[in-house]
């Protein structure tokens, strides 16, 4: 697979031509987009999908890592809910599953069923079960979380279910900036908000920029 990093910086245009290369003999392709918390990895994907499905009947699905996240009760359960958002606080097995049946179960264009994949809910910060409905008409699944090129565990089996992972990547400060932002707009007070950025969202934002090499590209977002 070609290995084409940001050396230039790809335009917008650029970026949509490449995800519509993806999909190719009338099989639905599925493309990733990693990065570290707020490095605007659903800011793209959002605009990714718009865009594209501005070209006519809607192709394009989003399907967000994030409603695999586990529910506080089984955080609790497990001694982890002071970790919440770390990759053992995921269902990463569920979560490959569900790319594979996205990739498998497509039939051919218009054919198949609709494969239901879970959401996640920002004001109560827990999962939805069946929240997304992915129509047999979508061609392309766009898939956004941080841990999509992580090699441990069961998040290994995610990697082989995508036909690209972008990287994306933000300015350090303005990527805090940002996290403290929505931590505070879903209920921290600010004290306990910049305490979890520094925290625990850093630690997995360096575990996450380890893996910044295994990207087919790195898209720089800008501030």
């Amino acid at each position: 697979m070609e290995r084409r990093l940001s050396s230039p910086a790809p335009t917008f245009d650029e970026l949509l031509r490449r995800a519509r290369a993806l999909v190719r003999d009338d099989r639905r392709a599925v493309l990733g987009v990693a990065g570290s918390p707020g490095a605007g990895k659903t800011t793209l994907a959002e605009r990714l999908v718009r865009a594209l499905n501005g070209d006519g009947a809607p192709w394009v699905a989003h399907v967000p890592m994030d409603g695999f996240h586990l529910a506080d009760v089984e955080l609790e359960r497990l001694g982890l809910r002071d970790r919440k958002g770390a990759p053992e606080t995921f269902d990463a097995a569920g979560y490959a599953a569900l790319l594979r049946r996205l990739r498998e179960d497509s039939g051919r264009t218009g054919e198949g069923e609709i494969v239901y994949a879970p959401g996640f809910e920002r004001v109560l910060e827990q999962p939805i079960a069946g929240a997304i409905p992915v129509f047999p008409s979508a061609r392309l699944v766009v898939t956004e979380g941080n841990y999509l090129l992580l090699t441990e565990g069961s998040w290994a089996r995610v990697r082989a279910q995508l036909d690209e992972v972008w990287f994306c990547e933000v300015d350090e400060e303005e990527r805090i900036r940002r996290l403290v932002d929505r931590h505070e707009e879903f209920g921290k007070d600010h004290d306990t908000a910049v305490a979890w950025v520094r925290g625990t969202d850093q630690r997995n934002a360096d575990l996450v920029a380890a893996t910044r090499d295994r990207a087919d590209l790195v898209v720089e977002r800008q501030t």
